[in-house]
């Protein structure tokens, strides 16, 4: 989905991202994530397996990308990161409505 890589470029550039599962878990816990996004290629799969049930549990959209490298690029690292969460979408905010728009509708 281009339009995640679209997202955190723009919110980290506008707005305000967490890189990392352990930001990423922490902004979810604390109910400031607007989006998550974790890549499908982390090894081990434990490092990010509890995600998905947390954010379902705080009601917050979650979304798979295929490659940590691109997740990490488009959060402005040069390595790659297992998940970010977006915190302000800044000038993404339609781009983000739209995409939770889709992602509920799917799920």
């Amino acid at each position: 989905m281009e339009k995640v890589f679209e997202i955190v470029e723009i919110a980290r550039k506008t707005g305000a991202i967490k890189k990392g599962t352990n930001e990423t878990t922490k902004a979810v816990e604390k109910g400031i994530a607007k989006l998550v996004i974790v890549a499908k290629d982390v090894n081990p799969k434990e490092i990010v397996m509890h995600l998905p049930l947390l954010c379902k549990e705080k009601n917050i959209p979650y979304v798979e990308v295929d490659s940590k490298e691109d997740l990490g690029a488009a959060a402005g690292l040069r390595v790659a990161a297992a998940s970010v969460a977006i915190i302000d979408a800044g000038e993404a905010d339609k781009l983000l409505r739209d995409v939770v728009k889709t992602l509920q509708s799917e799920g």
